[in-house]
C-alpha cells in the first residue's frame, strides 16, 4: 500500500520526477519524461506494479529526512536500535539518459539492510527481460525501454524482484546507480553516483542563489520556486501541473485526473511567481512555450497542452491499476483538454502584457497571435462554457470565464495605448464594457450581496475572489467585499477554502471534497488589498502548515483526516504560496500589479 500523500518527497531533473516515501521506497517514476509511462507505479497499485526499495531490515526504524541545502538532492535517516544510516537520493541526466542514483551511508553503529527493486514498464503492466551483463551490471529490457543497474552490493533474482541484503557500518557506503535509456541505442556508461550528487547540488544552489529575497517567508517561497523548476521540461519550458496522475481528490473516489500536463490557466500566476523571484530566463522561457503552444488557428486554442505542445491528450483508464487506496479509476490523458473554457484567452492576454511589462525581450509573433486570439473571442465569448473547475456536465454561462473574457480585452486595449500595436481599440472597449456590464447585472445577486458562480444561479465559487485580483473591480466595492464575506461565510471549512459549494451546480460532487489551497491563498490575497494585514498573515501561515517536512503541496487538503489529497507536487498550490508571500511581503506584488486598471 502506498505512503499518505505528505509523506513523500520528490527528486527531479527537469524532466521527470520520482516520489520518494519516508520508508525509502521510489514509488512513482516516469522515464523519460513527466508523461512518460512510469516504471515505478506503486503509487497507484502496489509493489509488484513497480517501486525501488531500500531501508533497514528492521521494522521499528524511525526516519527523518530533508533536502541537501537548496536542492532536490535527498537526504533520508533511519535510526534503529542497532545505529543510524543515510540514504541519498537524486536524479540527473545525460545525453539521452536518466540517471537515478542512491548512496546509502553509515552514520553509527550497524544497521542491517534491504532493497527490493521491481520494474515494471508501462504504468505496471510489462515485465522486462532481465540479465546480467559482461561487466557485472544488471540490464532489463522492453520494447522501447532499456534499464541498467549498477550496485556495489550483491543482488539476486527473486520471484520475478531484484533483491538485496547488506550491512553498513559507521563510515561505510553503498553505492546504487540505475540509468535509463531507449534500449536501441548504446548502454551508456556507468553513472558515479558521488559525482552526481555533487553536481546536482551546485547546479540547483547555484539556481537558488538567484532568488530575490522575500523576508520572513524565503525558507518556503525558495522550495516552491525549485518545486516549480523542477516541473520544468529544461528544452521546452512547459511547466506541467504536477508529476502525477490519478491522486484522488476524494480517497477512494472517482475523480482521479491526469496532470502531467501543461495547463494555461497556470499562465499568469507562473510570470508573476517568476518576476517576483527573479528568474528572468525562466519567465521568458515560459512566455515563448505559451507562444509555441497557441500557435495556430485560434479557433483550435485548448486549456492544456503537452510538454512540448502536443494536442492530443487521450484519456483512457488503466484498469490493471487499483488505484491510490482503491481510488479508481487511473487514467492516463486528459479529457478536459477538449473542454472550451473562455478563461484561458484572458489568462493568455494578461500573461503576455506581464511579460511586455517586465521588459521580456519581444517576441515578434507575440502581438499578431494576441490580435488573432482577441479578435476570436469578439465572435464567442457570449458562449457558455465548461468554466475553470472543468466541469463535466452541461456547460453554462460561468461568471469567472466572462471575468476572464473581460480581462483579454482590457488587455489588448492596454497593449495598444501603452505599447502602441495597432488593434480596433474602440470596438474592443465596447465589448469590454458589455461585458462588464453584463457580469455585474447576471452574474451578481442582491439578495446575497455577491457574486456567484454562474448566472442565475446561487451557488459561491472561490474563482470570484479573483475578480479584484484581475482589476474587474476596485477590491473595496461593495459587491466585491459582499463577495468576500459570503465566500469566507458558506465556503470556510475548518479554516480554508472549498472550490465551490457541494451538491448545487457542482458536478454532483459528493460533500467531502477537500480544500483547494489555490483558494484559500487567493482570499489571503484578497485580505492583502482590503488592508486586512493580520488576517491575511494568519491565513498565510495556517497554509504554510500544510507543506510537509520538505515544504512540499499537493492539491488540496482533506482537514477531517489531516492529510494532503489530489495530484503531487502541484504547481498551483506552489505558485500561490509563492505569490502571496510577495504579496504579503511588500504590501503590493501580484496581487497590487494585477488589479492596476
Amino acid at each position: 500500500m502506498a505512503s499518505r500523500i505528505e509523506d513523500y518527497a520528490v527528486i527531479g531533473n527537469c524532466e521527470t520526477m520520482a516520489l520518494v516515501g519516508r520508508d525509502g521506497s521510489i514509488d512513482w517514476l516516469c522515464l523519460p519524461r513527466f508523461d512518460s509511462a512510469a516504471c515505478f507505479a506503486a503509487l497507484l497499485g502496489n509493489r509488484d506494479n513497480g517501486r525501488w526499495l531500500i531501508a533497514p531490515v528492521a521494522a521499528e526504524a524511525a526516519s527523518k529526512r530533508h533536502y541537501r541545502g537548496n536542492s532536490l538532492v535527498l537526504e533520508t535517516a533511519f535510526e534503529t536500535s542497532t545505529g543510524v544510516v543515510q540514504i541519498i537520493d537524486a536524479l540527473s541526466r545525460r545525453d539521452r539518459v536518466t540517471d537515478l542514483v542512491r548512496i546509502v551511508s553509515g552514520l553509527s553503529g550497524s544497521v542491517e539492510m534491504q532493497t527490493e527493486i521491481v520494474l515494471r514498464f508501462d504504468y505496471g503492466r510489462t515485465i522486462p527481460w532481465a540479465s546480467r551483463r559482461a561487466d557485472g551490471r544488471l540490464q532489463f529490457v522492453a520494447g522501447p525501454d532499456r534499464i541498467v543497474l549498477d550496485s556495489s552490493v550483491s543482488l539476486r533474482g527473486e520471484a520475478m524482484r531484484t533483491v538485496g541484503r547488506f550491512d553498513v557500518r559507521a563510515g561505510e557506503e553503498h553505492c546504487f546507480a540505475m540509468s535509463w535509456t531507449l534500449s536501441f541505442l548504446a548502454v551508456p556508461e556507468a553513472a558515479d553516483p558521488k559525482r552526481v550528487l555533487e553536481q546536482e547540488r551546485n547546479t540547483w544552489e547555484e539556481w537558488a542563489a538567484r532568488l530575490t529575497p522575500v523576508n520572513t517567508w524565503s525558507q518556503p517561497v525558495v522550495r516552491s520556486l525549485l518545486t516549480l523548476k523542477a516541473l520544468t521540461h529544461r528544452e521546452t519550458g512547459g511547466i506541467v501541473a504536477a508529476a502525477t496522475t490519478s491522486l484522488p481528490e476524494i480517497v477512494g473516489g472517482p475523480r482521479n485526473w491526469d496532470y502531467r500536463f501543461c495547463w494555461l490557466r497556470d499562465a499568469t500566476f507562473t510570470i508573476y511567481a517568476l518576476i517576483n523571484g527573479g528568474f528572468m530566463e525562466e519567465a521568458r522561457q515560459w512566455r515563448d512555450w505559451l507562444l509555441r503552444a497557441a500557435a495556430g488557428d485560434p479557433d483550435d486554442l485548448q486549456i492544456m497542452y503537452g510538454i512540448g505542445g502536443e494536442r492530443r491528450l487521450t484519456e483512457y483508464e488503466v484498469p490493471w491499476l487499483d488505484g491510490y487506496e482503491g481510488s479508481r479509476p487511473v487514467r492516463v490523458g486528459n479529457l478536459a483538454s477538449t473542454q472550451l473554457q473562455l478563461d484561458v484567452f484572458g489568462e493568455l492576454l494578461d500573461t503576455l502584457y506581464v511579460a511586455r511589462n517586465a521588459g521580456l525581450p519581444p517576441n515578434k509573433a507575440t502581438w499578431p497571435l494576441e490580435r488573432a486570439l482577441v479578435l476570436h473571442l469578439a465572435k464567442m465569448w457570449d458562449q457558455p462554457d465548461s468554466g475553470i473547475w472543468e466541469m463535466r456536465g452541461e456547460k453554462r454561462h460561468f461568471t469567472h470565464s466572462k471575468v476572464m473574457a473581460w480581462v483579454a480585452f482590457d488587455r489588448a486595449i492596454r497593449m495598444v495605448d501603452e505599447f502602441g500595436v495597432e488593434g480596433p481599440a474602440a470596438e474592443w472597449q465596447h465589448i469590454r464594457s458589455r461585458i462588464h456590464r453584463q457580469v455585474c447585472e447576471q452574474g451578481y445577486d442582491p439578495k446575497l450581496g455577491s457574486f456567484v458562480q454562474s448566472y442565475g444561479s446561487s451557488v459561491l465559487d472561490a474563482s470570484l475572489l479573483l475578480l479584484p485580483l484581475v482589476g474587474f473591480l476596485p477590491p473595496d466595492d461593495p459587491r466585491v467585499v459582499g463577495t468576500i464575506e459570503a465566500v469566507e461565510r458558506r465556503l470556510m471549512r475548518d479554516g480554508f477554502l472549498l472550490r465551490y459549494e457541494d451538491g448545487r451546480g457542482s458536478d454532483n460532487l459528493p460533500a467531502g471534497q477537500g480544500a483547494f489551497l489555490a483558494c484559500s491563498f487567493w482570499l489571503v490575497d484578497n485580505y492583502v488589498l482590503l488592508g486586512r494585514l493580520d488576517d491575511a498573515r494568519t491565513l498565510f501561515e495556517r497554509l504554510l502548515s500544510l507543506c510537509n517536512d520538505v515544504g512540499l503541496l499537493a492539491e488540496e487538503y482533506d482537514a477531517r483526516s489531516g492529510r494532503q489529497v489530489g495530484n503531487f507536487p502541484q504547481a498551483f498550490s506552489h505558485l500561490a504560496l509563492i505569490n502571496s508571500a510577495y504579496n504579503l511581503a511588500h504590501h503590493r506584488g501580484p496581487a497590487k500589479e494585477r488589479s492596476k486598471t
